[in-house]
């Protein structure tokens, strides 16, 4: 039968368009494949462009009215539920397809409309990083102990108003099953891996690209570099850059925020990529691979299903900077092929992305076929 994809009437909705990350890449091929749908998000930052978006009709929640919200959303989430509230869906859409990593899998929808809701992770703040958030500040620590147990079960029972889940690894998947009582089909998300070369020659230097907040855990490799000795260079910024900064021997060096251009030159020069904390699936490593460049990652979360240990990167076990810096030592005796990392890292190419949720989205909208009589 043929798909009833093309012929339906599809919104997409997003938790918030605050910068230009995997999260805001992934709606942005959503709206290439859905180019007439209109978008749903909390608010969004006028500053940040990003390009698939452009020209786009994008409803915001009353939460955009509030001078710079961008600077301060995390700690209004007790009001979240209410701005999705806002938010108006028309009954005649077939299709809801929401990207979320927070709540807005919660707006609501008629009952005939099928929403799939590509589920980035089940809120990490509520199910599982609930000291990090509390740390961040006094206001969100007391609104966080008020009213967790109420956001939780907000969040539960709107997922449970889901059709079909999709998560962006098999490791968020797992998530979904335990928090949600849900299962999910595994699409992995798009990473531009075709901008990068895969060079051969490296340079003596280590690499990470990353925001520097507490559970990322670059203070394990600042450290590990101390022991070491070696050259680290640091792209990102964040909270935690002032106390990363004061731990750091001059052999590391901070350049905050950069634009891609330069971050392609680190990624094809660099001689290794680390990457020591727990991520839903990370797309740097896989944009690390894509430029010829070995992976060395802590053996949890989404790395093990991007990277290839002791072919495209090494593994190590304990999230602590002597099995890191052991680890490095040991990577120094393996001779990676860039060619092979490339090789690996376009599995994750966009196309494959944009092919695969097309795929299942034809899926879950065609109508199933009536079973026909057989005579005896």
């Amino acid at each position: 039968m043929q798909s009833s994809l093309s012929q339906s009437k599809v919104v997409l909705a997003h938790h918030w368009i605050a910068s230009y990350r995997g999260g805001e890449r992934v709606l942005e091929q959503m709206a290439a494949i859905f180019p007439d749908s209109e978008i749903l998000t909390l608010f969004q930052n006028d500053k940040i462009d990003v390009p698939g978006l452009n020209g786009r009709t994008i409803h915001t929640s009353p939460l955009q009215r509030i001078p710079a919200i961008n600077a301060y959303y995390r700690h209004l989430l007790p009001i979240h539920p209410w701005a999705i509230g806002q938010l108006r869906i028309d009954e005649h859409v077939d299709l809801l397809l929401s990207s979320d990593a927070s709540l807005i899998k919660a707006v609501h929808a008629d009952k005939q409309t099928t929403h799939v809701c590509y589920c980035h992770s089940p809120p990490r703040y509520l199910w599982e990083m609930t000291a990090d958030y509390k740390a961040s500040s006094r206001a969100a620590r007391i609104a966080f102990d008020r009213f967790a147990p109420w956001l939780r079960s907000y969040d539960y029972e709107a997922a449970q108003r889901v059709t079909h889940f999709i998560a962006n690894s098999h490791f968020v998947a797992d998530r979904i099953a335990r928090h949600y009582d849900r299962s999910a089909e595994v699409i992995y998300p798009p990473v531009d891996v075709e901008r990068f070369r895969a060079t051969p020659s490296r340079q003596p230097f280590s690499l990470i690209v990353s925001e520097l907040v507490h559970y990322k855990r670059i203070d394990i490799a600042v450290e590990a570099f101390n022991q070491l000795g070696r050259r680290l260079v640091i792209i990102g910024d964040g909270p935690e850059r002032k106390r990363l900064e004061s731990m750091a021997k001059p052999n590391i060096e901070f350049l905050g925020r950069q634009p891609s251009g330069v971050l392609k030159l680190h990624y094809e020069a660099a001689s290794k990529f680390i990457f020591p904390g727990i991520e839903d699936f990370g797309m740097t490593p896989v944009e690390a691979q894509a430029a010829g460049c070995p992976v060395i990652a802590l053996r949890a979360g989404g790395a093990l299903e991007t990277v290839v240990d002791d072919q495209t990167g090494k593994f190590f076990d304990e999230q602590n900077s002597d099995a890191l810096a052991e680890t490095i030592l040991e990577a120094d005796r393996i001779d990676f092929d860039p060619k092979a990392c490339a090789a690996q890292a376009a599995g994750f190419a966009t196309h494959h992305f944009c092919r695969r949720l097309h795929q299942y989205l034809s899926e879950v909208m065609t109508p199933p076929q009536p079973l026909s009589l057989m005579s005896a």
